[in-house]
């Protein structure tokens, strides 16, 4: 049985317990923020991961109601995250969807970023959409650099056209504050959003910006992960979540992106 299949079956029972005030009781926060509490109501909800949790015992991340996981795959043209093949191949086979991520380094080209990305991202159909996660660089030590804005959205559009051709799926774009208010704001409204916002909803701190999901907090507690994980929201219904699922793509858009043949389902 296919992925996809497991886990719209999987959202039936969900959809019985749609009047609980927290679907995730097995779940938490070592430091929760009263700003963010409305996350805890949106039934569908997953993780976002890479190298710094350690080893994951994906069956109990799945138990505990995981529905997605994101698992960082690639950082600019040279890195590729030490535990990326271990979570892809684990989350598969716990049966808990999953996609992967490419964090943007603003000194390498697309071109580079992106040839670097197919070269160690499998091309897998029951995989979620890719992700291109785009913040300023600020922590690093050899490109600590901001682009002017139109520079850096040349590039951003360059490697999501990319993404898509390689993985044949529209990609989402993940962004924090910072970002979306020197570059994003007002542009790709044709493209799911991530948002990153762990002190207020999301609609408080990015302007004119709908999002799909929604990052809560970096301080997630979830059974199966060690430590500190982020915990992330999808903005619907879980009948809205299986749509996601049968087409890779945002059901509020469905009808607008059908006739440019995105958004039809598998």
């Amino acid at each position: 049985m296919s992925r996809r299949v497991v886990a719209v079956a999987a959202l039936a029972g969900l959809a019985a317990c749609s009047n609980s005030t927290d679907f995730y009781p097995t779940k938490g926060d070592v430091k929760p923020h009263p700003g963010v509490a409305k996350a805890k109501l949106h039934p569908i909800q997953g993780i976002d991961i890479s190298k710094w949790q350690g080893p994951v015992d994906w069956a109990s991340v799945r138990a505990a109601g995981t529905q997605f996981a994101f698992i960082k795959a690639t950082e600019g043209g040279d890195h590729v995250d030490e535990r990326f093949r271990a979570n892809w191949d684990g989350a598969a086979a716990a049966g808990v969807p999953r996609g992967a991520y490419h964090f943007v380094f603003w000194c390498r080209s697309a071109r580079d970023q992106m040839n670097w990305f197919k070269k160690n991202v499998p091309n897998d159909p029951t995989a979620l959409p890719p992700v291109l996660d785009v913040e300023w660089n600020g922590h690093s030590q050899t490109c600590p650099r901001k682009l002017p804005k139109e520079q850096a959205l040349a590039m951003v559009r360059e490697m999501l056209d990319e993404m898509e051709r390689y993985t044949g799926k529209r990609p989402i774009i993940y962004t924090d504050i910072t970002f979306h208010k020197d570059v994003l704001e007002g542009e790709l409204p044709d493209y799911p959003h991530w948002l990153r916002s762990t002190a207020a909803e999301p609609e408080q701190r990015f302007v004119n910006r709908r999002w799909m999901l929604w990052q809560f907090t970096s301080t997630g507690r979830v059974p199966g992960v060690r430590g500190d994980v982020d915990r992330n929201a999808f903005y619907g219904t879980p009948s809205d979540w299986a749509s996601f699922l049968t087409t890779d793509c945002d059901p509020r858009d469905h009808k607008r992106l059908s006739s440019q043949g995105i958004c039809t389902d598998k």
